[in-house]
């Protein structure tokens, strides 16, 4: 039982044909569970982060990291008990006049190991494009900060029938280069399900999720197979284990289930199997 190093790739996939080929490649991809609550939190609250570890660490197979705002970083590295430790946003400059930002070094010096690029609210919010979350995402790799990028279409989107589209292009613009060295993950987050209480139905997220792994592979080849998706979009204990049976889905980006240990245990227990 325990977790392993939560900065080490995943293993290498090795070429696999035939009946189960495709179970092999799911199989070698480790699950990996990520807690994110934008600008939540305080440092009384870190307590659940303590208790999240101590949970974690009694569940075998699942990569487990919390991003919490900024400055309580550091705070949760000292009590984060062997979980990974990310932040929710990166600068792509390495340092400047960008009042307010933060550089991926100073996210490595606060003891960050991962973090999230490209999430909707900052897309729509901060109108970030696909060429600055990309910036952001080579720069945070550049530092050795594993990196999620994040993609997902607006319910218009889906509704229209261009959500397929809307990702692919999405993913063409935001991806950097793998790095061959710090992992690189993939989020798709549905932005009509975040905090809506709406999930996408199995079928939904197959769909998309293999859309994204064809567009791995053919932009990657081997490497494609290797890359994480995660599955983010109101995933919650009554729905993790369904969502995790569902191919290509490697884990998931938890928002506010992800809060308090009660929530979120029982996800990383679903993400084990």
């Amino acid at each position: 039982m325990g977790m392993s190093d939560p900065n080490q790739l995943p293993p290498p996939i090795p070429p696999a044909r035939g009946r189960g080929a495709e179970g092999l490649r799911r199989n070698l991809r480790r699950k990996r569970v990520v807690g994110n609550g934008p600008m939540t939190g305080s440092l009384a609250a870190l307590s659940e982060v303590s208790a999240i570890a101590a949970a974690a660490r009694e569940v075998s197979g699942v990569d487990v990291a919390v991003c919490p705002p900024f400055t309580l970083i550091a705070a949760a590295v000292a009590r984060s008990g062997g979980v990974a430790i990310g932040a929710q946003d990166v600068h792509p400059a390495a340092s400047g006049a960008h009042t307010g930002d933060i550089s991926a070094a100073m996210l490595k010096e606060a003891h960050a190991s991962l973090v999230i690029v490209g999430p909707s609210e900052r897309r729509a919010d901060h109108r970030e494009d696909d060429a600055l979350v990309r910036a952001k995402a080579e720069a945070a790799l550049a530092a050795g900060l594993q990196t999620i990028v994040c993609v997902g279409e607006t319910e218009p989107e889906r509704e229209a029938g261009h959500h397929l589209a809307v990702v692919a292009a999405q993913l063409a613009g935001s991806l950097p280069e793998p790095s061959g060295e710090v992992e690189l993950v993939i989020a798709y987050e549905p932005v009509w399900a975040i905090g809506t209480g709406r999930v996408a139905q199995p079928a939904d997220v197959a769909e998309m999720h293999a859309a994204i792994r064809s567009h791995l592979r053919d932009t990657w080849g081997d490497a494609g197979e290797r890359v994480r998706i995660l599955y983010g979009g109101s995933v919650k204990a009554d729905n993790a284990a369904e969502l995790f049976a569902v191919a290509d889905v490697d884990g998931a980006l938890v928002g506010g289930a992800s809060l308090t240990a009660a929530q979120f245990v029982p996800i990383i227990r679903a993400a084990a199997g």
